[in-house]
């Protein structure tokens, strides 16, 4: 090409490029100005200026069209253009639905009873990612409608390349004590993948079957796979402790450093209640009990058994109606307004002393605890960022998890009593995140901190803010399957 060649066809671009920018509307250059602001805003709050190369992309979008991502509009073929209409709808909704469900917050269906009754089974919550500072995604190439498993075809709904490492973004506050927290499930990193919604995680399988077993036996455990941190299972709870604090249980009682913590107004525990007369299921629905956790234990008790409850409830008799059930206060506080509790006791006052501590968090450490009373003498100690711990036996039985798993010290282990980090003899270690303590409302019905130990600061989601809707399991949807009253409600009233 000639030098006149060149001046002719440089000037024939920007005849062009002119004439492309002449001929937009108004609208559209107002159209492009709202996204491009947006955009910046993302990128200032990103702290991050390469994404800038994008504005060169949406710039040919919305004005100069050198791209032809719209040529289906001039096809003569009405089909075409009927089809890639929708195509081009659904990509731009999908891209949309991408940045505001990692970055803005996004539906989240509460699938157990651990937070009732402050949130109920069949809840779907909006939960808000601004608050504590949405994280960037760690697995950024993921499908946005659904966590970590496409439906129908059973297959994951991301990459795992390419990946990134934790980073958060600035948020309003950090998680505070009784904060609500959406976050993912920790010990969930390695999944038994049919297994994975169940109660009875990988850490539990291995030891109740063998690691062995749940290796080779894939008819009964399915695939063992990896998730990365943001595609673990979804948890909620409520944060009881927070970074660098002392969580100690005593009959029930949170203390923190000491200090005894109020409980939340729905709080509920499991009871063995005799009443004067049977529980009809109106009654139990009217009480905000779940059908499936009222059980009506009389026709299972033998003489000796009515007899042994008596002993423990000596107001009730041999016609009293023994029910198993969770009851809050509230709940408590209208059978006795209506004289039907003759007696009560608490179903863990039943349980012999030292039975859960083989199933509670730290294993080797918890054997005299229990879910009602946790902590030994002085308290489990929540790891810190910047906290330096002794390491010894004790400790490395207590934090090994975090300082393995959650950050990353794979080559770290004890032998003959002392511990290696990263494969050298060390003989303290200084956290690197923060940690928290969380548990349910449903103190004797969750899987929770008290079982599997401390969630980090880059599992943390978001924080629910209020109900989207609910269903409820038990009812049709003509008869009180939504339960309207429900419907943008507080998802955090004691906050």
């Amino acid at each position: 090409m000639t030098q006149s060649d060149k001046q002719q066809h440089k000037q024939s671009f920007k005849d062009d490029f002119l004439n492309r920018i002449n001929g937009i509307k108004m609208t559209r250059w107002i159209r492009f100005s709202i996204v491009a602001v947006l955009f910046i805003a993302w990128m200032i709050w990103l702290g991050e200026w390469w994404p800038a190369i994008f504005l060169v992309l949406l710039f040919d979008i919305y004005i100069t069209g050198y791209i032809p991502f719209t040529w289906w509009k001039k096809s003569k073929n009405k089909t075409v253009r009927s089809v890639m209409s929708w195509v081009d709808a659904i990509v731009y909704a999908l891209i949309l639905v991408y940045f505001v469900f990692s970055f803005v917050g996004q539906n989240y269906q509460i699938p157990s009873s651990s937070l009732e009754k402050t949130l109920l089974t069949g809840d779907y919550l909006w939960v808000n990612k601004i608050t504590y500072g949405p994280r960037v995604p760690m697995t950024p190439v993921h499908f946005p409608l659904v966590h970590n498993t496409l439906p129908i075809i059973n297959t994951k709904s991301y990459l795992d390349h390419p990946s990134v490492g934790y980073r958060r973004l600035n948020g309003l506050r950090s998680v505070e004590s009784g904060d609500i927290v959406v976050f993912n499930f920790p010990a969930g990193d390695t999944v038994a993948t049919r297994f994975e919604s169940s109660p009875e995680y990988y850490d539990i399988l291995v030891d109740r079957y063998g690691r062995d077993r749940l290796h080779k036996d894939k008819n009964t455990f399915g695939d063992i796979i990896y998730r990365p941190v943001d595609r673990r299972q979804n948890f909620v709870k409520r944060a009881v402790g927070l970074p660098g604090e002392r969580i100690r249980i005593v009959n029930d009682t949170i203390y923190i450093n000491g200090v005894a913590q109020p409980m939340p107004k729905n709080v509920q525990f499991n009871y063995i209640v005799a009443l004067s007369s049977p529980l009809s299921p109106e009654m139990i629905y009217d009480l905000g009990i779940a059908e499936g956790d009222c059980e009506d234990i009389n026709a299972g008790l033998t003489a000796i058994d009515r007899a042994n409850l008596l002993t423990w409830m000596p107001r009730a008799d041999i016609n009293s109606h023994f029910y198993a059930m969770p009851m809050t206060e509230a709940m408590i506080e209208t059978l006795n307004t209506k004289g039907m509790i003759k007696d009560m006791i608490k179903t863990s006052a039943l349980i012999a002393p030292g039975t859960q501590g083989a199933y509670l968090y730290p294993k080797g450490i918890a054997a005299d605890w229990s879910l009602s009373n946790y902590g030994g003498d002085e308290g489990l100690l929540i790891p810190a960022k910047g906290l330096t711990i002794p390491l010894n036996e004790t400790t490395w039985a207590t934090y090994h998890r975090a300082i393995r798993n959650y950050e990353g010290h794979h080559d770290a282990y004890i032998r003959d009593g002392i511990v290696y980090i990263d494969g050298k003899p060390a003989d303290s270690y200084t956290f690197d995140m923060d940690y928290y303590f969380m548990m349910g409302d449903n103190r004797d019905n969750s899987q929770d901190s008290r079982f599997w130990g401390f969630v980090p600061e880059d599992h943390i989601v978001g924080t629910p803010v209020f109900v989207l809707i609910s269903f409820d399991k038990d009812r049709s949807i003509f008869n009180g399957g939504i339960r309207w009253n429900r419907i943008l409600r507080d998802a955090n009233p004691d906050k």
